[in-house]
């Protein structure tokens, strides 16, 4: 019985004898912008002078999928990427993501921003820096507030 190690699980599920990273992700994010492109063909897009609910998540997931093309396309003509998994970034960024819902939702969404924040880093590469954690929670708080005071989104900021 063979044994699959992390490394080369991605290209043994999709029937690759390679390990090209650039591939891999250009295909997850053909498949990703495919369903929810999909699925938003279940709302009426409208037109552009007046925008349906679809409309909008359905250019979102076009432009995804040019983009997932153009790096499909763009790995055949660069140099193989190693593809690399690596399960406990995947956790903590996901884990991040609930902590962000959680607290959002019996709080508020400033606190939940700047939890998403700090604990997503552990998830880098590079070394931990509160510094550059607090100037990105800013930037996200500020984006937030434009959204709701520019576009009036109900937001639960504060």
């Amino acid at each position: 019985m063979r044994v699959l190690d992390s490394s080369n699980l991605a290209t043994n599920l999709i029937g690759l004898h390679m390990n090209d990273g650039n591939l891999v992700r250009g295909v997850f994010l053909m498949a990703i912008s495919l369903a929810f492109g999909l699925a938003s063909l279940r709302y009426p897009t409208g037109q552009f002078s007046r925008a349906g609910p679809g409309l909008f998540p359905l250019l979102v997931s076009s432009l995804l999928f040019l983009i997932g093309l153009i790096t499909v396309v763009r790995s055949r003509f660069v140099e193989r990427v190693h593809l690399d998994f690596k399960m406990k970034n995947i956790a903590i960024i996901l884990a991040s993501l609930c902590g962000f819902a959680v607290i959002s939702e019996h709080l508020n969404m400033i606190a939940g921003i700047v939890f998403m924040v700090f604990c997503a880093s552990f998830a880098g590469i590079s070394s931990y820096s509160v510094m550059r954690n607090l100037k990105i929670s800013a930037g996200l708080i500020a984006v937030a507030l434009a959204f709701q005071k520019l576009l009036g989104f109900s937001l639960p900021l504060y």
